[in-house]
């Protein structure tokens, strides 16, 4: 099965018109009030209006109560959530069982192997191993996971193709800054990492 690509921390109809073209699988909206990517759920709304069908919509939290969670995915009409905190067990099942059938993905700073074995053991319908603070993990720690995970953590254009020789493969490979100039997402780097991602990388570069 084919990778997916998650492009994450959009913010702009500009950036909406990026995506339209080069065709993620999925588009991030942070609604984390401490990001600097933080967008407001209405704000949201309007941008998944100008997506083009079949690229689906995740919202990302973190640490959030779970009636702004629905609060917002009911706003900006979400296609999925992501869980970007310290999200307990009892949280994901107390929202699994409001928002189904909506997936939640469920990230995992992976510093140590034990960190790889709580998240094969979340009741997430999916996993995201990350590095933390746009930075790569050891990615070797992945061997172990025999569950469908997103790779995310210091991802670009210029190493993707190392993630994408992993085993097991991901998933999907979830990237924001990593292709980003001017912290808006770039043209050329999108679409760079998308066709490196889809196996034709130096096709019209």
């Amino acid at each position: 099965m084919a990778v997916k690509v998650k492009i994450c921390g959009l913010k702009s109809e500009t950036e909406i018109g990026i995506m339209n073209e080069l065709r993620p699988d999925y588009v991030g909206f942070i609604f984390d009030p401490h990001s600097k990517k933080f967008i407001a759920p209405e704000h949201a709304k309007y941008l998944k209006s100008k997506l083009k069908r079949g690229i689906l919509s995740v919202g990302v939290f973190v640490n959030e109560h779970i009636e702004t969670v629905v609060r917002s995915i009911k706003i900006a009409q979400l296609d999925w959530v992501q869980l970007d905190g310290d999200e307990s067990e009892k949280y994901i099942n107390a929202l699994k069982a409001t928002i189904k059938p909506v997936p939640i993905i469920r990230t995992f700073k992976i510093q140590r192997p034990v960190d790889t074995d709580r998240a094969i053991h979340s009741s997430a319908d999916y996993i995201m191993l990350d590095g933390g603070e746009g930075t790569p993990f050891e990615w070797s720690m992945t061997k172990i996971v025999e569950r469908p995970y997103f790779l995310s953590g210091g991802l670009n254009p210029d190493n993707i193709y190392k993630a994408l020789e992993l085993k097991p493969q991901p998933f999907a490979v979830d990237v924001n800054t990593g292709v980003d100039a001017n912290r808006m997402k770039d043209y050329r780097k999108v679409m760079k990492f998308i066709l490196t991602v889809r196996g034709f990388v130096g096709r019209g570069i």
